[in-house]
């Protein structure tokens, strides 16, 4: 089997969550099926074992350009006889409905978002009119890959998609197990000396691309509604915060927030996942599976989340790892945090790992694909 996915925006190299996990899919994936890439200009070459990569498509924002590359499309697939396509995101669905026509080959959606929903909650005007277009492209596919089930039965109860068919394919990780205490240690240490916090002191992380609406929504929270809350108890504490493209009106209120630090985009940032006591999501605004909480739980870090933010993801293994908080309660939410030394220390369950290792989950996806 030959798979060809179609990337309408900059993966490579992959240095935030929905980019890793674009990413991730493929370089596992590469490994069992031979894998084809064709991505916009500014992508590099994938850095793993693709056989094939183009870099020569027009970035989603200016999508319907690419009209214009459907007959170099149909050529690639012919030459390298493509069984399958795969199109992330429903944002180019148009060119996998053009191809499909064309070719006669399935047409897979990687569906990461209900993508109009995402749009309806951070009050975009246009978002019914996406809603139309995301319902005729998800009806159109042979086959959709939704990160979570609530993505999919959204899809099929609220569009009323008939014969829909789908799998459950979520955000993963690359790790098989719990990763030393002895790491963890190493990686707090180091934080700690790097960013002169003291050692006694409870270290917080959020992290994420700080030009997205939910996370520029995490860190106007934490400055204006958690902060002052812990500040008020006799707490000692810091809140690490990392990630590109901040805002300059929130870099300095977080210079001037007590006990905010801002450490800007880091290389590792699984350093600082390993490094904190927990990882906060305190922002409702929330679609899908959200990547970052994965790696942390994956680093057998606590996670405290809003509960709109832990949809979709297998909670029913996770004990006391994973802690949810009432949505739009930022005084539940400090409660939680002036907590986190009490909470019993539990280690991420090996069951966890089953569930979300990129192997297993590709495994899921490649009997899908031969199905088609």
């Amino acid at each position: 089997m030959i798979v060809m996915g179609i990337i309408s925006y900059k993966v490579f190299p992959a240095n935030m969550g929905g980019q890793k996990g674009v990413a991730m899919f493929y370089e596992y994936l590469s490994k069992q099926t031979e894998t084809i890439l064709v991505t916009t200009k500014e992508n590099k070459t994938a850095n793993f074992s693709v056989i094939n990569q183009y870099n020569f498509l027009f970035n989603h924002n200016w999508g319907w350009l690419n009209i214009f590359y459907i007959n170099k499309l149909i050529y690639l697939i012919r030459q390298h006889k493509v069984d399958v396509v795969i199109i992330e995101h429903s944002y180019l669905g148009f060119l996998g409905i053009l191809l499909k026509l064309f070719t006669r080959k399935p047409l897979v959606i990687h569906s990461h978002n209900i993508e109009a929903y995402r749009f309806k909650q951070a009050n975009k005007f246009w978002w019914k009119f996406y809603e139309h277009y995301e319902k005729w492209i998800h009806a159109k596919s042979n086959h959709v890959f939704y990160k979570t089930l609530e993505d999919a039965t959204y899809a099929t109860t609220k569009w009323q998609l008939k014969n829909h068919a789908y799998s459950v394919i979520p955000f993963g990780t690359d790790l098989k197990t719990i990763p030393f205490n002895a790491d963890k240690e190493t990686c707090r240490n180091f934080i700690c000396n790097e960013h002169n916090i003291n050692p006694n002191d409870v270290i917080f992380l959020f992290n994420g691309t700080l030009d997205f609406e939910p996370n520029i929504h995490s860190i106007q929270i934490i400055i204006n509604e958690i902060t002052p809350l812990l500040i008020q108890s006799n707490f000692q504490y810091k809140i690490i915060i990392c990630g590109n493209r901040l805002q300059e009106n929130l870099l300095q209120q977080i210079k001037t927030c007590k006990n905010l630090i801002y450490a800007g985009f880091v290389n590792n940032i699984n350093t600082y996942i390993k490094a904190a006591n927990a990882f906060i999501v305190p922002s409702f605004l929330a679609t899908g599976i959200k990547t970052k909480i994965i790696e942390a739980l994956a680093n057998n870090t606590l996670v405290i989340a809003d509960v709109e933010n832990i949809k979709g993801i297998d909670v029913s293994a996770l004990n006391n790892k994973l802690i949810s908080v009432e949505t739009n309660n930022s005084k539940a939410f400090s409660e939680i945090m002036l907590k986190t030394k009490l909470l019993k220390n539990e280690n991420t369950p090996q069951q966890f790992y089953t569930t979300y290792y990129w192997g297993n989950i590709i495994n899921k996806a490649i009997l899908s694909l031969q199905n088609l």
